[in-house]
């Protein structure tokens, strides 16, 4: 781990608080993407507060965290206590509370350590200050929030969110509003996942209920490659800095009885890391215009080169400051829906990890259940009986898509509102099922038009190229087709 000797320290005359200033380079982020400033904490200090002050621009940012004594160097296990990126230039850290994205708690005295995660820095370097004040008014530590497990009786379709921030990460609004959002939006279950922290469970573990399951998650987040970790309460280290760390961010959440999900692999932030073994891959991640069709194309490929990962989405909505109105950029925009047994945490994670489920456009969009025989989607059948069905309902006048590894196979007009359809041909490796907007697709792709108000688009894109891209409605898992 880097430490840094050559910071000026300067302490104030009652010795309730210091700066540290510190100049900050292109070696220094060519070095390491995580820079690290120590300072010491007092004996018997019950809260402290930092701030920190640097030259925010464009072509300057610098991202903001915490570790306490128990920290290593990556992987570390322990010593997470805080991380706030980008989206706040100040936090506090007491017995019985703390910022969120901030781990309340025990405040061992000795050696802490600030990490300023150099995202952007100028040609000409940065100037950083850093003022921490300590108080020792006597505080009682509160507990750590306990994992919930509520249960919710009965098989069937159970609609969710499996990827959304609060302002325990960069979002502006509380976990309150996000509830509240996933309530209007008529959701089963949630997952929470902020940049770097699982700290949003001080409001959703005791929140978590058989009417709306909140299900552990955090965004593993780097500058080039973001990844959720779902079903563990245990912060993982983001520290990743070469290319074969991710094998081993996804074997410390697999050894914890966790899931690993690659996020959104399209522009603009592709998965540069090698890839580990992954359990899913969030395939579709906000509205579908979003260069959506480019994370679908890298999930075909792997599962055309033979890997067996299952297709999720997420809307990473990030609450605002107030519950907006259904559109179509809020949560829920695209959501899962999975075949539970019952609707638990673990039921949400163990059909994620099988595939035993699809994504739609929202939690009123177009069903799409994929079987063969008694094979559900996630499953395996033999080449030689392989007779595939879909149960379509709410597309219309839509096509869908029958699509194996060498590609599409056969595209069919849909009509009528519930309908079943049948792919009896051979096929290659897989076989899974898209829904295409046609009734509706100028409907669909002014409405996401709208949503910007003639605003410059996001990421980059161009009214021509969205105009030329067909819009997906829902995407199937697939079912495999037995190796001998």
């Amino acid at each position: 781990m880097q430490t840094e000797t050559d910071w000026r320290l300067m302490m104030s005359e009652t010795l309730d608080h210091l700066k540290l200033h510190k100049h900050i380079t292109k070696a220094d982020q060519a070095a390491d993407p995580y820079f690290y400033l120590e300072f010491e904490v007092p004996e018997g200090t019950t809260r402290f507060d930092v701030s920190l002050e640097y030259p925010k621009a464009e072509d300057c940012i610098i991202d903001l965290g915490c570790l306490d004594p128990d920290i290593t160097p990556f992987p570390a296990s322990s010593g997470f206590r805080g991380w706030s990126g980008g989206a706040r230039d100040s936090f506090f850290i007491a017995l019985d509370d703390a910022t969120p994205g901030y781990v309340h708690g025990k405040i061992e005295p000795g050696t802490w350590q600030i990490i300023l995660g150099l995202y952007k820095v100028p040609e000409t370097g940065a100037d950083v200050e850093l003022t921490i004040s300590f108080d020792q008014t006597p505080r009682k530590i509160a507990p750590q929030p306990v994992t919930p497990n509520p249960v919710r009786q009965g098989a069937g379709w159970y609609k969710g969110d499996l990827h959304c921030h609060t302002f325990h990460s960069d979002a502006r609004g509380g976990p309150e509003l996000l509830h509240a959002a996933a309530k209007q939006a008529g959701l089963d279950f949630l997952a929470v996942a902020d940049h770097n922290t699982t700290t949003q469970r001080r409001y959703f573990h005791p929140q978590s209920s058989e009417d709306l399951v909140f299900v552990r998650g955090m965004e593993v987040t780097t500058a080039v490659g973001h990844a959720n970790v779902f079903g563990i309460d245990d912060w993982l280290d983001f520290r990743m800095t070469q290319p074969d760390h991710a094998h081993i961010v996804a074997k410390a959440a697999h050894d914890r009885g966790g899931l690993f999900s690659i996020n959104h692999d399209k522009p603009p932030i592709d998965w540069t890391y090698e890839l580990p073994e992954t359990d899913c891959m969030e395939v579709w991640q906000s509205a579908w215009l979003m260069y959506n069709w480019v994370s679908l194309a890298r999930y075909q490929k792997r599962l055309s080169d033979g890997l067996r990962v299952s297709l999720i989405g997420g809307s990473d909505f990030h609450q605002p400051d107030r519950l907006l109105p259904e559109g179509p950029l809020v949560l829920a925009r695209p959501t899962t829906v999975l075949w539970l047994e019952e609707l638990s945490e673990q039921a949400v994670l163990d059909a994620m990890k099988a595939g035993l489920g699809y994504v739609t456009e929202g939690p009123d969009g177009p069903h799409l259940s994929l079987t063969s025989g008694m094979a559900r989607m996630g499953e395996e059948v033999s080449a030689d009986t392989a007779s595939f069905s879909v149960h379509v309902e709410g597309a219309n006048g839509d096509l869908l898509r029958w699509v194996d590894a060498s590609g599409c196979r056969q595209e069919v007009l849909i009509s009528g509102d519930t309908v079943q359809l049948s792919f009896n041909e051979p096929v290659t490796g897989f076989l899974r099922a898209e829904i295409v907007a046609k009734a509706n697709h100028q409907d669909l792709l002014e409405e996401f038009l709208g949503a910007f108000k003639g605003k410059k688009l996001p990421l980059g894109l161009s009214e021509e190229e969205i105009r030329e891209q067909p819009i997906i409605r829902a995407l199937s898992n697939p079912i495999y087709i037995k190796t001998e």
